[in-house]
């Protein structure tokens, strides 16, 4: 079995999981995926084009210009965070557009899945850092780094930590 292997994500490698749950051909199989990971996407991809494209006003205001250095390196990095989350996310679509008709599809949604859950992790990243930007900004308090940490612990927990603890729990041999 593949490493970090995901059976939900179809490995085209591994057969070991072709009859579980459902009575479908790994066609089907993937075409099923296909469209939840899509699905999926929407929702992450609506999410980081709006924060990127908030993002690339910020630095055309006036204000930008007084902001210290470390807020402004703190953009940049956000920024490009931002610009990394939205090429992982749409990354898919292309994916799929690229080898539509190739009879590939189980490897299609394979790696398009692994691009996805990489676009969730840039995400989580340039929300981590636009939130550090705002608050540090808008407030100069030193509780500021442990309010970040602390939201970040939320995602971590509401975006992997909980759905890994699910699955091992749930999970069948």
């Amino acid at each position: 079995m593949t490493e970090g292997y995901d059976s939900r994500d179809g490995d085209p490698r591994d057969d070991r999981n072709r009859n579980r749950g459902r009575d479908e051909t790994e066609e089907e199989r993937a075409d099923r995926r296909w469209g939840e990971l899509i699905q999926e996407v929407r929702v992450a991809q609506t999410g980081v084009q709006i924060l990127f494209g908030f993002l690339l006003t910020v630095v055309f205001t006036p204000r930008y210009e007084q902001l210290p250095q470390t807020e402004k390196t703190i953009y940049i990095v956000t920024v490009v965070l931002g610009a990394a989350a939205t090429g992982a996310l749409i990354g898919p679509v292309s994916f799929h557009r690229i080898v539509a008709g190739r009879r590939i599809k189980p490897a299609a949604v394979y790696w398009a899945s692994r691009l996805t859950v990489v676009g969730l992790i840039l995400l989580l990243a340039t929300m981590t850092a636009a939130l550090l930007l705002i608050l540090r900004v808008a407030t100069h308090d030193e509780y500021v780094p442990w309010l970040v940490g602390s939201v970040l612990v939320w995602y971590l927990l509401c975006w992997f930590a909980l759905p890994a603890w699910i699955r091992r729990r749930h999970h069948t041999e």
